[in-house]
């Protein structure tokens, strides 16, 4: 679609988070189709509860010095990021499949905008005074040009290291498992008995990585979510301890 200079396409990444998207609704929907879950929860409505009651838990305890009522407003975003990072990193273990956030553009995007919404929530919370976080209390003055620097150099950075991080580790971890896909795909196409016996060993190796990817693109839903909470309750809390 051409808006006078602009294009607009409906790319791949496009496409796999609308699946991802229709996913979880579809998912959500038939839990609680009926008005509510079972009394006796069945696999799907378990994982749902178990998805919900998860970042709450984490809030309470990585965010401190804020009352409930106000720990419950920061839910929905951290809950859609967790479960949106849940749902997009293992759909490269699936064949033919797109993994949206091995592309560094998707999740440069997602950090950036979690980090302007955290430097909003820092400055309704503190107000001016959330620019002390770039000096804390009882440095020599002559010391405060460059701990102030060396303060908000990092703090800047950390738009670039959450988008960073999930990139890398999706990117690193799916394309392994790509290319000795791919070999071992190709030596057991060779009609040859040589390549078909050689064919084992990457064969052997992809079964033994597919395990462990699943568990980082996991695991990296669960750090990114991590991340976001102390990122918040640094915005919030300054130099307090939680």
């Amino acid at each position: 679609m051409q808006i006078g200079d602009l294009y607009f396409s409906f790319t791949n990444p496009s496409l796999f988070m609308l699946l991802t998207l229709s996913l979880v609704l579809l998912l959500v929907h038939f839990v609680t189709k009926k008005g509510g879950g079972k009394s006796v929860p069945n696999a799907w409505q378990s994982s749902v509860e178990l998805i919900y009651d998860f970042v709450p838990n984490l809030v309470n305890e990585q965010i401190g010095g804020l009352s409930g009522n106000v720990k419950q407003r920061f839910f929905p975003c951290i809950s859609v990021t967790f479960t949106f990072s849940l749902f997009c990193n293992p759909q490269g273990m699936i064949p033919y499949s797109f993994t949206v956030t091995s592309h560094f553009l998707i999740t440069l995007g997602l950090s950036f905008s979690i980090f302007i919404g955290i430097t909003i929530v820092g400055f309704q919370r503190n107000g001016l005074h959330f620019l002390s976080f770039s000096l804390p209390a009882g440095v020599p003055l002559p010391l405060a040009p460059f701990l102030v620097l060396l303060e908000l150099i990092p703090h800047c950075f950390r738009a670039l290291s959450s988008g960073i991080r999930l990139f890398a580790n999706m990117m690193a971890g799916h394309s392994s498992v790509k290319i000795l896909s791919g070999s071992a795909w190709t030596m057991l196409c060779m009609n040859d008995l040589f390549y078909f016996i050689g064919d084992l060993g990457p064969l052997f190796i992809v079964l033994a990585l597919t395990g462990p990817e699943l568990g980082v693109a996991i695991s990296q839903a669960h750090v990114s979510t991590i991340s976001i909470c102390i990122y918040l309750n640094d915005a919030t809390n300054l130099h307090q301890t939680g």
